[in-house]
């Protein structure tokens, strides 16, 4: 970050804000406590506008230092133009320790200041938050709220099977065979209609049929209900018949929730690709092997659309965890995976990236398949195709190309024989 005449600091809470502001010395110049309201926001920046130092100043050019990336103040902050440098909480602890290391008090206001001696002290060591689009500020809200749908989906899922094992077994491994397994739909159609296995014993033909129908399945109707039919009427053991029909009832509001968890999911990543889609960069994402929609968005969201973000590929690899770092303590020098200073929903889409890559792709294939030769795991050479496939996107968003496999090396070929 380039030399500024002020630092501003704010240590914000749910209700009132402390702004601070120090010169260049370190000097308090002005300190204002303010409510997390339009009124009270511009009362801030109007503080920061009152303290003209010369005609070429302007309260853009003062950095805020804050301890959040995101939230209603820090977008307030950023549509009026402000500069907003986030610090992570650890961060201003170990400062606020070396400042005085006995004294173990917090202030509001002293951290304030504290927040804006950082930005002046060790500010080219802290990012400021990149300037991305509004469709790209959306699009990162949606695709982590279906990752956490995700998440919710599968916690019900095993909370599901954990509790058909004590009431319900055979329901367990009657679709283990199928894609999805208990996330069917026609799966949980069957369970919610009969959740014990005293219950799911006398279900008649004509019930199974009807429940798949509900569940949308039109193929080998009549195969598949004398296949579940059969399934149920092999005895199993069984609880006495009021618990087993109190476990039933838990089984069934699980249900519900893993129903409710797969349309949150669906929706949320249906609506993300609905939006991913109206970016002018979405073809050159789609144009990479192993890209859809839903890949894409993630792509996008995690690494915006900031033109300035990442002057180099390899930044743009080290955010997202495709490049290693060095670790090195006297005669001890180690090359580690990058784990925690990295993007890990990046790191995470990146690797199912590139595993789909190689059955989409014969370059991507070839070049995992030369790092597995020359020693690497599976996850290395997983990570260095990452790495290699983001050098590839940079070139193209940086050139507004799409992706070329014919720049990629291409495999040896196989002599006949």
């Amino acid at each position: 970050m380039k030399t500024w005449a002020l630092y501003a600091g704010i240590d914000w809470s749910k209700n009132l804000n402390d702004l601070a502001v120090v010169d260049r010395t370190g000097q308090a110049v002005a300190a204002h406590r303010f409510e997390a309201t339009p009124a009270g926001v511009r009362e801030a920046l109007a503080v920061i506008s009152a303290l003209r130092a010369s005609h070429g100043f302007s309260r853009k050019s003062v950095p805020v230092a804050i301890e959040a990336s995101r939230g209603l103040l820090v977008t307030a902050l950023r549509q009026h133009g402000q500069t907003v440098v986030p610090v992570h909480p650890a961060t201003v602890a170990r400062y606020r320790g070396r400042i005085n290391p006995g004294n173990r008090k917090k202030s509001d206001a002293g951290d304030a200041a504290l927040l804006a001696n950082i930005l002046r002290t060790d500010g080219h060591l802290h990012r400021p938050l990149p300037r991305h689009s509004e469709l790209v500020e959306a699009l990162g809200t949606l695709t982590r709220a279906q990752l956490r749908a995700v998440r919710t989906r599968q916690h019900h899922y095993l909370q599901l099977r954990s509790q058909l094992r004590a009431v319900h077994p055979t329901a367990v491994t009657a679709w283990a065979h199928l894609g999805g397994r208990l996330f069917r739909p026609e799966a949980r159609e069957v369970i919610a209609l009969a959740p014990a296995s005293g219950s799911a014993a006398r279900l008649t033909r004509r019930q199974i049929r009807a429940a798949l129908e509900r569940a949308g399945r039109t193929r080998l109707l009549d195969a598949e209900t004398e296949r579940l039919h059969a399934l149920f009427q092999v005895a199993a053991l069984r609880n006495p018949p009021m618990v087993e029909d109190a476990l039933g009832r838990e089984v069934r509001a699980t249900v519900r929730l893993l129903s409710e968890a797969c349309a949150s999911a669906d929706e949320l990543a249906e609506a993300a690709g609905e939006l991913f889609t109206q970016h002018p960069q979405h073809p050159i994402y789609l144009s990479f092997p192993g890209v859809g929609l839903l890949t894409g968005s993630r792509l996008l969201a995690e690494l915006g659309d900031d033109p300035n973000r990442f002057a180099t590929a390899k930044g743009m690899a080290a955010y997202a965890g495709a490049r290693p770092f060095t670790w090195a303590s006297g005669d001890s020098r180690k090359v580690l995976h990058r784990r925690t200073a990295a993007n890990k929903r990046l790191a995470a889409c990146g690797h199912h990236w590139a595993f789909s890559t190689l059955t989409n792709s014969p370059e991507c294939r070839a070049y995992y398949d030369r790092r597995r030769a020359a020693g690497d795991r599976h996850t290395a050479a997983l990570r260095r195709l990452f790495a290699r496939l983001l050098s590839s996107l940079h070139h193209c968003l940086r050139h507004d190309e799409e992706f070329d496999a014919s720049a990629w090396p291409r495999a040896p070929e196989t002599p006949a024989g």
